[in-house]
């Protein structure tokens, strides 16, 4: 590429920190916006420009919005005695893809971590206490009302279990129901190409049929 090509190599850069592409898949993306300029690339950056001045985190949940208080947290019609803990907004939008849960989301923004400065505060657990006892932000639906049940939905790693723990002893005297995604076999998956610690998780999640 011409060494006066900054601007392009800039942009290949910038895209390649993007999860999921490398440098080369950072490349055939910008090749194709470049040679759509008209119905592609002008498109996309006018839409980025607009998220980047409007998007922000809903100050009731954490997850991204373009409005103080996301659609999910303003909708009265989700279950407000229901909260589902997750890692971050990448998992709340694949729980939401299935259409199953129709309650209310907290977002920790990660797991806690001492060496990386993540602590309780960072990542609002006091605030979901708050929330399961009652204490709801005001004007969303079903403020002032806690929650029956928190559904734990943190990865199966060490941090997210052990985040897992920490958010259920911290929510113990609500009197709320704690519980956690199952663990196991996936829908379509064979035994024979699980590794043995799902396998083990499937075998101490089993249920009478």
């Amino acid at each position: 590429m011409a060494q006066d090509d900054t601007g392009i190599e800039a942009l290949i850069e910038l895209m390649a920190r993007l999860p999921g592409l490398g440098p080369r898949s950072a490349r055939r993306a910008v090749l194709a916006m470049l040679t759509r300029r008209g119905q592609l690339m002008a498109p996309l950056a006018q839409a980025m420009a607009q998220v980047a001045l409007s998007a922000r985190d809903c100050q009731h949940c954490g997850n991204i919005s373009t409005s103080d208080i996301c659609p999910i947290c303003a909708d009265p019609a989700r279950d407000t005695g229901e909260i589902c803990v997750v890692e971050d907004v990448a998992d709340l939008w694949a729980l939401e893809r299935t259409g199953l849960f129709k309650g209310r989301y907290h977002v920790l923004g990660g797991t806690l971590s001492a060496l990386d400065g993540l602590g309780p505060e960072a990542l609002g657990i006091p605030r979901l206490v708050a929330r399961v006892a009652g204490g709801g932000a005001e004007g969303t639906p079903g403020a002032g009302k806690g929650a029956r049940e928190v559904i734990l939905a943190l990865n199966a790693t060490v941090e997210g279990q052990t985040t897992a723990h920490y958010i259920a002893d911290a929510l113990a005297p609500t009197g709320a129901e704690i519980s956690t995604l199952a663990q196991g076999v996936p829908v379509g998956g064979e035994l024979d190409y699980l590794d043995d610690g799902t396998i083990g998780a499937a075998l101490r999640a089993r249920r009478r049929v």
